[in-house]
């Protein structure tokens, strides 16, 4: 029973002390009381006080990593001081919020850039001063790691479908389609696999067109796709240039990073 009255209250204590949030034609509200203003333009929302005057903007950042590895944050810049963007985490009321509600949401809950006065410029200008840092999962920080030394490699495919290293021939592809281009995705399915050679003439691995796996001479194999929220994983058409980066991560010896640090894969890999 006393178990019960306390978890009553602390509900009750959340339910009375919870914000009201709510943003109607660009008026952003708390509790019923106008505080700041809002306009956006695509993906940037700027940020205003009650005479319309800007003071700051945050923009939505959705980018591929590598593989189907994604991160989503925010960048946030001041009106009257641009020296520095802040890269931050943010916060949604619910899973179904859209951009805007995350935006005012993550400023009132998280950032507490705005509260029943308005826009709070002190609390805007410590932000940059002791900047949060952001809270990356382990499947996130892995994927960094390897899409910094895979730039590192700088790899390129050249109009025959020679590999090239920071500008060094380190391999090639053969079985091209007759409309091969460097930049092109490969969609036809052909009973032949696409090779990949290093610049020994040495077998690494070949792309099966039919099931969109790569498979190592080593015996490893991977298979291409990007995970869609709320749906299965589906396949995806890769780049000529994505198989070589992908083939770097497969197998370490294919093409020596600088730093002579290994390149682990962020998807689970089988061995046939």
């Amino acid at each position: 029973m006393k178990k019960s009255i306390i978890i009553f209250f602390t509900v009750l204590g959340i339910f009375l002390n919870a914000q009201n949030i709510k943003t109607k034609r660009g008026i952003i509200n708390l509790d019923g009381t106008p505080v700041a203003k809002l306009s956006n333009r695509s993906s940037e929302y700027t940020f205003m006080d009650l005479k319309e005057t800007p003071i700051y903007t945050i923009k939505f950042i959705d980018k591929s990593i590598v593989d189907s590895v994604r991160d989503s944050y925010i960048t946030l810049n001041r009106v009257y001081n641009r020296d520095k963007t802040l890269e931050l985490d943010y916060i949604s009321p619910s899973a179904f919020s859209g951009e805007e509600k995350s935006a005012v949401f993550t400023c009132v809950k998280d950032l507490k850039i705005i509260d029943n006065k308005g826009i709070n410029v002190k609390t805007l200008d410590e932000l940059f001063s002791n900047a949060p840092k952001r809270k990356l999962d382990s499947k996130t920080k892995e994927a960094y790691t390897i899409r910094k030394k895979i730039d590192k490699l700088n790899i390129e495919v050249n109009k025959v479908g020679e590999i090239l290293s920071n500008g060094v021939p380190v391999g090639y592809f053969t079985n091209l389609p007759v409309s091969f281009g460097s930049e092109d995705t490969i969609t036809d399915k052909t009973p032949i696999d696409i090779e990949i050679y290093d610049a020994k003439s040495k077998l690494i691995g070949r792309y099966v067109t039919t099931t969109k796996q790569l498979k190592t001479a080593g015996g490893k194999s991977f298979t291409i796709y990007r995970e869609m929220s709320g749906r299965a994983s589906i396949l995806k058409f890769p780049t000529y240039k994505a198989i070589a980066e992908r083939m770097a991560i497969m197998d370490p010896n294919f093409i020596k990073v600088q730093d002579k640090v290994s390149v682990g894969p962020v998807s689970k890999e089988t061995s046939n």
